[in-house]
């Protein structure tokens, strides 16, 4: 690769990184063509972009943004592939799904949203983590709830109210 191509690509993977707030370092090595075909399909299909970079030139393009990737770049060894997407938690859910049948995608490690997460055994608290659209859905949800509350409580309070005054009226 001329020094060109490299600038190319360290461009590219700048603009790649700095136009997102998740990405995910993951080791796909070992997988047969079969089943990296069918991991690219599963990513295409939730809006996950994978690709395969150079850990050289992924740490260059770290470097040169302004967001704190923290201990990324030293987790850069061996085979690097980044996974990229708009939600926090979907690249997670297609690595957990995926190793159901094999032991790979490895999750070296995630940047979402300025938080750092290193590490393989940080899987299952990537997949818990909440959508942007899930937290509003339940803010929306807490929010609804006080009201809904005292409505029902004012219709069912008029209804004993009228029960009272009717039986003291019977009186």
């Amino acid at each position: 690769m001329t020094k060109e191509e490299k600038s190319r690509v360290i461009e590219d993977l700048t603009a790649q990184l700095a136009g997102t707030n998740v990405v995910y370092v993951t080791d796909i090595s070992g997988l047969n063509a079969e089943n990296t075909s069918n991991l690219r399909r599963a990513c295409f299909k939730a809006g996950i972009k994978l690709e395969v970079v150079k850990n050289t030139l992924l740490e260059k393009a770290m470097e040169g943004l302004e967001n704190n990737y923290g201990e990324l770049p030293s987790i850069l060894k061996g085979s690097t592939s980044i996974m990229i997407a708009e939600n926090g938690n979907a690249p997670a859910k297609i690595i957990k799904e995926f190793r159901k049948k094999s032991d790979r995608p490895v999750l070296k490690g995630a940047y979402i949203h300025e938080a750092v997460f290193i590490g393989d055994n940080q899987l299952d608290a990537l997949v818990a983590l909440k959508s942007r659209e899930e937290v509003i859905g339940e803010i929306i949800g807490l929010l609804q709830s006080p009201a809904k509350n005292v409505i029902s409580a004012l219709k069912s309070g008029g209804s004993t109210i009228a029960g009272l005054v009717k039986t003291l009226s019977e009186r």
